[in-house]
């Protein structure tokens, strides 16, 4: 347990003993001033007052610790996923420069360390997209975007950067237009969104790794892109709170590494776009299925 869950702790049971011993005041209130209609109700409403600020003072101060908590699990986790890779390419340089490599190793070598640069600069856009995230700002940049085209990208690069099989993605287009499925909006935002869910899904899919990737328009003026996945699922009382900035829900004996802020960047880009995105999941182990509802932009 730890410092800030015991003060939690306290805090609350701190709360409840003033409430109780308020109400007991409140009460014998009432029985000294039972035929005294004006000092009965003044008095009412100010221990009625004085307990509703005590309750919202409390749950106030345990929504800033658990928000402390969540903020120093995301700095703990960003070192990690810095340190790992800088680690790494400086034990390869020192390699490289100690000892004598064949061609072979030398070009292994290099390949390993264009990966950890890979992976510290997608970090590093994930912290600056969830600080542009956390600022509201408007799109400045919009067009139509071909979202059946964004998400067969998407679905390549994920298969690329996480060198998957092919069968183990799927990606179904259902076109019910020769004009195409259109969204108005920003392209590399809609990407990293897309991105974003694609790669929670390999992550959370433990070894067996199997994706399907839906492009849908179930109404005229809406699209719809489905990621499902059969991976860890999601329990029902955590899928809102997943979209919750630093927001990490345990996990029964599976640890995945990150920041907490994909799912948080989603939900900003989406709804940048004036759409929606939500979760769906049967429950722990049972696979989990998010949707990104946009608005259709319908092109004449």
């Amino acid at each position: 347990m730890t410092r800030r869950n015991t003060a939690a702790i306290v805090f609350v049971t701190l709360s409840v003993v003033l409430v109780a011993a308020a109400v007991t005041l409140n009460i014998g209130w009432i029985l000294v001033n039972g035929r005294r209609l004006l000092p009965l109700v003044f008095g009412v409403i100010a221990f009625a007052l004085i307990i509703a600020g005590i309750i919202v003072y409390t749950v106030f101060l345990v929504r800033e610790l658990r928000r402390n908590d969540q903020q120093d699990a995301f700095i703990n986790a960003v070192t990690h996923e810095l340190k790992t890779p800088i680690a790494s390419i400086r034990l390869y340089l020192e390699t490289l420069q100690s000892r004598d490599v064949n061609e072979s190793q030398r070009r292994e070598f290099y390949r390993i360390m264009l990966l950890d640069t890979d992976r510290l600069q997608r970090t590093v856009e994930l912290v600056l997209k969830a600080g542009v995230a956390g600022q509201r700002v408007a799109l400045q940049h919009r067009a139509p975007v071909d979202i059946s085209a964004l998400a067969a990208e998407v679905v390549e690069t994920a298969r690329l950067r996480h060198h998957l099989a092919p069968d183990t993605t799927t990606l179904t287009i259902a076109t019910v237009s020769p004009a195409g499925l259109f969204v108005d909006g920003d392209a590399d935002e809609l990407r990293t969104a897309l991105s974003n869910l694609l790669d929670n899904a390999v992550k959370y899919s433990r070894d067996l790794v199997h994706i399907a990737v839906e492009v849908a328009a179930p109404s005229p003026d809406t699209v719809w892109v489905r990621v499902k996945d059969r991976g860890i699922g999601i329990p029902r009382t955590q899928l809102k709170r997943i979209f919750n900035r630093f927001h990490r829900f345990p996990t029964r004996g599976f640890k995945v590494k990150g920041t907490g802020l994909g799912l948080y960047i989603v939900r900003s880009i989406v709804k940048q776009h004036g759409g929606r995105v939500f979760a769906a999941s049967e429950g722990e182990g049972m696979g989990s299925t998010f949707t990104v509802e946009l608005p259709r932009l319908v092109r004449t």
